[in-house]
C-alpha cells in the first residue's frame, strides 16, 4: 500500500511515518530527509536547498519533485510508500499523481494531521533542545507554519474529497494518533 501523510511543520508527520513503516513495512519518503540529504552531501541541488531554506522558504516544486520521481520510479519500493510531508502544494500534488500513475501505483489512505499554531510553536522549541534541528528557530518556524497552512489549502481541498482520506487532531499524543492511524491501515 501507498500511504500519504502532510501537515504542518511540527505536527508529528515523520513520527508517525516512522511508526507506519516499522508496523506495515513500508518506506518513508521524507521530502525534510531527501532535502536535508542532498545539503548533508554538498551537492549542487543541497547549496540551493540550503539557500532557499534558511530564509525560511521551502525548496521549490521542480527540487522536490525531481528527488520523489526518483523513489516513485525505484522498482523495489513499488506500493510500498509514506509520504511523509509531501505534497505541500497543488502542482506537487498534481506531481504525485502523474508519477503514480507512471509506475501503475495509487494512494491507498490519505492522514492530515491537523495541528494548532500553539502546539507547533511547543513542539518545535522542544524538538530544537532534542534533536538540535538547524531548520529550527522559532521565527523561521512560524513563516514556515504560516507558508504550509497558505499553500496547502488547495492540497487539503484537492484530497479531501476523497473516500480514503483522514483528517486527524495532530495535537493529541503520539501514540493516540498512532492507534487511530493504524486503525484505518488494518481495515
Amino acid at each position: 500500500m501507498n500511504v500519504l501523510i502532510f501537515g504542518p511543520p511540527g505536527a508529528g508527520k515523520g513520527t508517525q511515518a516512522v511508526n507506519i513503516v516499522e508496523t506495515f513495512n513500508l518506506y518513508q519518503v521524507s521530502t525534510g530527509d531527501l532535502l536535508r540529504n542532498e545539503v548533508k552531501n554538498q551537492t549542487s541541488i543541497g547549496r540551493d536547498i540550503e539557500n532557499i531554506i534558511s530564509k525560511g522558504d521551502f525548496a521549490t516544486d521542480e527540487i522536490v519533485n525531481e528527488l520523489i520521481k526518483k523513489v516513485v520510479h525505484d522498482p523495489q519500493k513499488k506500493n510500498n510508500l509514506v509520504f511523509d510531508g509531501y505534497p505541500r502544494s497543488l502542482s506537487q500534488a498534481e506531481n504525485l499523481d502523474k508519477l503514480l500513475n507512471e509506475t501503475n501505483q495509487k494512494i491507498d489512505f490519505i492522514f492530515f494531521l491537523n495541528v494548532k499554531k500553539d502546539t507547533i510553536i511547543k513542539r518545535i522549541e522542544k524538538r530544537k533542545i532534542l534533536e538540535k534541528r538547524s531548520d529550527d528557530n522559532l521565527v523561521t518556524i512560524l513563516k514556515r507554519y504560516d507558508t504550509y497552512m497558505e499553500t496547502t489549502k488547495p492540497v487539503l481541498n484537492f484530497y479531501s474529497k476523497n473516500p480514503n482520506f483522514y483528517e486527524i487532531d495532530g495535537g493529541g499524543k503520539i501514540d493516540e494518533i498512532s492507534s487511530k492511524i493504524k486503525q484505518i491501515l488494518s481495515v
